[in-house]
């Protein structure tokens, strides 16, 4: 029999109080076409037990009810939520079993975080729930890492309030010269670089120490070895891995389901399947400028127009950062090339 239980550590959010008979809490580890397996909580009475669960069909839809005051209330318009996923990796949920193997999602518990990307049509792609830091893992060689779209993946971690851990893997393929000149300015910035390589075994410690207690994910393109590294990390895991084309130098896609794993080390971390390119939510110019951390400081006392943009205007003080160098060129342009994909994100809307 599974029981409803009080989750202790970090490895999960507090039970909610209260309970109904017949109602229990786990987390969603896996999520396939409709279907989603949920371990439930343990207690010391219990081991935790994974079901197959359904999704309750009034949790497909956002309800709204009529407001008179003199008429009994009732529904008056069903809405698909502004979502591709109601239910996501990483979900803290309350489900009813029908049998051993198999049970309903009756509630999605509030989510702390989420790791969540523009999706089609507007709609929001949330890819990982409940998660402390983003894994952002790109190659140092073969493929070579694009600096431009770290920033993007950095972004992404800071606008979803999730801390981000840059992984540098095939550490093995390039010189220290090389290596600084790919992933140096990420750890001046103060972001945490760890390098890696499965070949070698360098930085597995470090890494395994990272994630140890905590919820995290990785991402990042295909190919750059996210598979590989979970392998080592968690021996025994014998997740997929494939090579790059040896023609465009691109990943293949090995990892086809997002999925959170347990490690035995402590924490949770979830393998992702790799993203071409990542969509970002929308923002604002300000709430763009805060993902670039190095940015603020320089900021806090105002520019000579209160609404600077940062860009062309005299007297901006993040301009006289960069010129003084202070502030990277290359991170102030891509602050700029996606302040303009925002502009015109917006635009097309």
């Amino acid at each position: 029999m599974i029981k409803p239980h009080p989750a202790s550590g970090r490895d999960a959010v507090p039970v909610a109080e209260g309970l109904a008979d017949g109602l229990f809490e786990g987390i969603v580890l896996r999520a396939i076409s409709g279907v989603y397996v949920v371990q439930s909580d343990t207690d010391k009475d219990s081991s935790p037990r994974k079901l197959n669960c359904t999704l309750r069909g009034n949790l497909k839809k956002t309800f709204i009810y009529s407001t008179s005051g003199s008429l009994p209330r009732r529904v008056t318009q069903a809405k698909r939520p502004f979502t591709t996923d109601t239910v996501a990796v990483g979900d803290r949920v309350l489900f009813s079993s029908i049998d051993a193997t198999e049970g309903i999602i009756e509630e999605i518990l509030p989510r702390q975080t989420r790791f969540a990307r523009a999706a089609f049509r507007g709609r929001e792609q949330t890819l990982i729930t409940n998660l402390d830091q983003l894994g952002i893992v790109f190659a140092c060689a073969e493929p070579n890492p694009d600096l431009w779209r770290i920033d993007r993946w950095i972004v992404a971690a800071e606008a979803n309030g999730l801390e981000p851990l840059v992984i540098a893997n095939k550490r093995d393929l390039v010189d220290e010269a090389t290596f600084q000149a790919r992933f140096g300015e990420f750890a001046q910035v103060g972001y945490r670089v760890i390098a890696t390589s499965v070949a070698e075994g360098v930085g597995i410690d470090a890494l395994r120490g990272a994630l140890r207690g905590r919820i995290s994910a990785f991402t990042g393109p295909s190919g750059v070895g996210k598979s590989s590294l979970l392998n080592v990390v968690q021996p025994g895991l014998k997740l997929a891995t494939g090579d790059i084309g040896h023609i465009t130098f691109k990943g293949r896609h090995t990892t086809t389901v997002r999925e959170l794993i347990p490690l035995e080390s402590g924490g949770w971390v979830a393998d992702t399947p790799g993203l071409r390119q990542l969509e970002l939510l929308a923002m604002s110019r300000e709430e763009l400028i805060d993902c670039f951390v190095e940015f603020v400081p320089f900021l806090e006392s105002p520019c000579r127009f209160h609404n600077c943009r940062h860009n062309s205007e005299p007297g901006c003080n993040l301009k006289a950062a960069v010129e003084r160098g202070q502030v990277s060129t290359r991170r102030y342009e891509s602050f700029l090339l996606l302040a303009r994909e925002m502009e015109h994100t917006r635009h097309r809307e």
